[in-house]
């Protein structure tokens, strides 16, 4: 069976993003969200296991949402108001239900990007 695992990496400060809150959402074909998941990063930018395995992997469009301006904020770093970047989503799909899709984050306060990883 396949999985969904994530990691964030703080470009600005060249370490993991420990202590991001991570929402992982369904999306239906009628536009809607359905929450699925919650999580928070360890030290080393990761979810303690995958944010779906086994029964939970099925094919479909996801968001995650990362709380990347509270990160921010909590690390101390000065920030105009309203801040440039504050929730970053991410909306994707998975088509495999055998595979791995691995979706990191690469963060600074201005700016971000993704891509799927192994």
């Amino acid at each position: 069976m396949g999985r969904l695992t994530t990691h964030v990496l703080d470009t600005a400060n060249g370490c993991p993003g420990e202590g991001i809150k991570i929402k992982l959402y369904l999306l239906g074909g009628d536009g809607s969200r359905s929450l699925i998941r919650d999580a928070v990063t360890n030290s080393d930018g990761r979810t303690a296991e995958p944010l779906l395995d086994e029964a939970d992997f099925k094919a479909g469009k996801y968001e995650l949402e990362f709380a990347a301006g509270d990160y921010f904020q909590n690390r101390g770093t000065k920030l105009p108001d309203p801040m440039f970047l504050d929730v970053v989503p991410i909306r994707f799909g998975i088509a495999d239900e055998h595979a791995h899709y691995h979706v990191p984050l690469l963060i600074s306060p201005y700016g971000y990007s993704t891509y799927r990883g192994s």
